[in-house]
């Protein structure tokens, strides 16, 4: 999961969303908007979403609420809803932060669920990167959520945004075995990032790994199995790659 970009993001939703929120074309359209925002399951939210989006098909929240139902589907493991609002979502408004975010949800999942034998793998992929890419050209030009959003925080979002693409396409790489393109691209991620993701930096060390570059892999996960605070899972990804790491270097003498 997109942890990076969308734990800061959530924090500027908070702010940016009731503000753009006083502008429904109706007070009917309010309502509707405000369900969304105060639903506090996946059902209520899948509910209002869908309310919202068939009872005012023009109004200016498509795309927020859309990929809003997305993240919901996703987080409940329904990946093919999931990218079924995404698809909405990035439609509605793909130069929008929230058509951007519905974007990396689709080349993310593309590119973490293809498979080496898939007969459509390089279709899958390829539209993976495509989307990572516009995603990237996108959030450039993308206007701010909100007033309350200042530059600072804006500019850091545009930056994690870039960072879940370029990770996108380590994936992308990963599942081609181009190794060396994976590597450069985890490493664009953990680099550029305003908030680096710990798991794209034991990403970075498994294509090392796979590479046979094993000494440069090493390092980054040490990094994460010994940072403070660390997510119990993360450093889990963390220990099994690291013996993987040691099992090559050892293979290797």
């Amino acid at each position: 999961m997109r942890t990076r970009i969308f734990s800061t993001l959530a924090l500027l939703a908070a702010a940016a969303i009731p503000a753009v929120a006083q502008n429904p074309k109706s007070p009917k359209e309010r309502e509707a908007v405000v369900a969304v925002m105060q639903a506090t399951t996946p059902e209520a939210t899948i509910a209002a979403v869908d309310n919202l989006v068939s009872k005012f098909a023009d109004t200016e929240f498509k795309a927020w609420a859309l990929e809003r139902a997305a993240e919901t589907e996703q987080k409940k493991g329904d990946l093919t809803k999931a990218m079924v609002y995404a698809e909405r979502a990035a439609e509605a408004d793909p130069k929008s932060l929230y058509g951007v975010q519905a974007m990396l949800l689709i080349s993310g999942e593309l590119a973490r669920t293809t498979r080496e034998f898939d007969l459509d793998k390089e279709e899958k992929l390829a539209r993976s990167d495509k989307l990572a890419k516009e995603a990237m050209d996108n959030i450039g030009s993308a206007a701010k959520p909100g007033p309350q959003v200042t530059d600072d925080q804006w500019a850091g979002v545009k930056k994690d945004i870039a960072a879940e693409a370029h990770k996108d396409l380590g994936l992308g790489a990963l599942a081609r075995k181009k190794f060396d393109v994976a590597i450069a691209e985890f490493k664009l991620a953990v680099e550029s990032a305003a908030t680096p993701d710990p798991a794209d930096m034991v990403r970075l060390a498994s294509a090392y790994d796979q590479a046979g570059q094993f000494d440069a892999a090493a390092p980054w996960l040490d990094k994460v199995i010994n940072a403070p605070g660390i997510n119990p899972a993360i450093k889990n990804f963390a220990l099994a790659e690291k013996k993987r790491n040691e099992e090559g270097k050892n293979g290797k003498k």
